[in-house]
């Protein structure tokens, strides 16, 4: 089973995910949506967002804009960062699913190919969080 997390601002992926006070949690198993749920996050500290990432076991997080620092701590928990994204919820949703998020389409205005080379995180396995 595959969970996702999309940044979630009025039906569309929030434009800056470090301001995001929401996430759109989906679950998949054998590429069928087996739960969806709308979960709010901390607004404090950067790092609690991305701890928050990590207690709800998120394998993927698709979102907008995201600062670097942000990007790293959410990667050094082992979760893959698909920034730069845009558009309606359930549209990227199914782009996802369908492993099509790279299309032109779902760019950031102003965000072409430069951006796509940096939707790739680096890190390592999951850490422990407990």
């Amino acid at each position: 089973m595959r969970k996702a997390a999309f940044a979630y601002w009025d039906n569309r992926i929030a434009p800056v995910f470090d301001s995001a006070n929401q996430i759109y949690l989906v679950a998949i198993d054998s590429n069928r949506i087996t739960a969806e749920t709308l979960e709010v996050l901390p607004d404090d500290q950067l790092v609690q967002k991305a701890l928050r990432l990590a207690e709800l076991a998120v394998d993927t997080l698709v979102c907008g804009a995201i600062s670097r620092s942000l990007h790293e701590i959410v990667c050094s928990y082992g979760i893959q960062v698909v920034p730069f994204v845009a558009g309606e919820l359930h549209k990227v949703i199914q782009a996802w699913r369908s492993n099509n998020l790279s299309a032109d389409v779902f760019a950031m205005p102003g965000c072409r190919r430069q951006c796509l080379s940096l939707r790739k995180c680096t890190a390592g396995r999951r850490r422990n969080i407990a």
